[in-house]
């Protein structure tokens, strides 16, 4: 079963129910606290941009998710922020023939069915035929590639944003009504996905249309948890991005194409691989033979080296114990080097995505450290630039210039050039 052009990619770990207590009483706490002040959307400026608080972490979590008001009154839903899928959907009472544990209740919808002959659902199935079978709702059917899958009809309903001007705005979008989710081997008790891909069904698509932010998603994800999420383009300054156009063939994921994998040399270890960016996907990925050539590469540069392979340890399928458990990545990273995908773009330049040992290691549970690039060829990917290697980054996806960007940051705070209430 494939979905309509959506590909969720696989994260390997399965979190579980009692890590959300303490992020869910924070976000409560500052939901209590204060509450921006509403604006008519006629008062909005497509110069601001929509701003969110990001919680989780790449392990031992496994995610990153964004609450989001949804409905009226507005009720908090925690939401799997994917740039690898175009739809964002919640868990739904119509009522629910099959919704996974969640932190949240389903989701009740009103008289706002979006018709099959709406613009919007045309677009959500755009990959393939649609029939409409009922045209007085438009229904969907998702599939992501950890094997999960929803199955739903759209609905028009208000999110509820918090601008980078003080101000929220109240906008009407299209979503999905979830009313029958199969788990995958990723499932994290969330409400729900928030879809950012390219499509014209993404939340940030829609916002644009309406007038409110310019069609580019930023995400800042940082390694001591956390972060925040971003639509529009005033939280950066361009002239300190690095740059890459996105693939004009590859459409359906951001990507910006082919890619050399170079291993600490001049000479390419491995050549023309596609590449992909998703935040939906805890971990990178290289296909089975630059994979290999990372693994023998680390392997040798560790030869001699204090560290043994922890065979026992499956947190990960490579993993490296010392003479005593690490604490933290200061630990080993000095037996590591970095290594980086250079894209081949149409600059005549090429551009170079570096992979730091802080961007590719995890220390397990165990105090081992692991590697955090697995094999795409066993689970069925392509090449991933996942979480892991996204972190402590600002990575951008301005859809309006078809470029990809990212500079380092501090994903801890929001950049102190606008006043922002979270």
């Amino acid at each position: 079963m494939k979905g309509p052009g959506l590909r969720r990619l696989v994260l390997f770990l399965v979190c579980c129910w009692g890590f959300f207590a303490a992020d869910a009483a924070h976000i409560h706490a500052q939901q209590r606290a204060g509450r921006t002040k509403p604006v008519p959307l006629i008062m909005s400026r497509i110069g601001s941009s929509v701003l969110f608080p990001v919680y989780g972490n790449v392990y031992p979590k496994g995610f990153y998710y964004v609450p989001v008001n949804i409905g009226q009154p507005p009720k908090p839903y925690f939401l799997d922020l994917d740039t690898g899928s175009d739809l964002t959907w919640v868990q739904c009472d119509a009522p629910c023939i099959s919704c996974t544990q969640a932190y949240h209740p389903p989701y009740r919808p009103s008289d706002n069915l979006v018709k099959c002959k709406d613009p919007l659902c045309a677009a959500l199935h755009s990959s393939g035929p649609h029939r409409c079978e009922d045209p007085d709702q438009c229904d969907y059917e998702v599939e992501y590639a950890d094997g999960g899958s929803s199955l739903g009809v759209l609905v028009k309903e208000s999110v509820h944003l918090n601008l980078t001007d003080g101000n929220r705005i109240s906008p009407q979008v299209s979503i999905g009504c979830g009313y029958d989710q199969m788990p995958g081997l990723s499932n994290h008790y969330l409400d729900g996905v928030l879809g950012l891909g390219r499509g014209k069904i993404s939340i940030v698509s829609q916002l644009q249309s309406h007038g409110l932010v310019k069609n580019v998603v930023g995400h800042c994800l940082s390694s001591r948890g956390g972060g925040y999420l971003f639509f529009g383009d005033s939280l950066y300054d361009p002239a300190h991005v690095t740059w890459t156009p996105m693939s004009s063939e590859y459409t359906n994921h951001y990507s910006p194409g082919y890619a050399d994998l170079f291993l600490g040399d001049r000479t390419p270890a491995s050549r023309d691989q596609l590449v992909i960016f998703d935040s939906g996907s805890s971990y990178s990925y290289l296909k089975a033979q630059p994979y290999q050539a990372l693994v023998s590469w680390l392997k040798k540069e560790l030869s001699g080296r204090s560290l043994r392979e922890a065979a026992e340890d499956q947190t990960l399928p490579l993993c490296w114990k010392g003479k005593r458990p690490f604490k933290s990545l200061l630990e080993v990273k000095k037996y590591f080097k970095s290594f980086a995908l250079s894209f081949v773009d149409g600059w005549r330049a090429k551009t170079k995505f570096e992979f730091t040992p802080e961007s590719y290691l995890i220390i397990s549970l165990k105090g081992n450290v692991c590697l955090g690039v697995l094999n795409g060829t066993e689970v069925g990917v392509d090449n991933i630039i996942g979480d892991i290697s996204m972190q402590d980054k600002m990575v951008i996806y301005d859809n309006n210039k078809q470029v990809i960007g990212w500079m380092p940051a501090n994903c801890d705070r929001v950049p102190k050039s606008r006043s922002v209430k979270m």
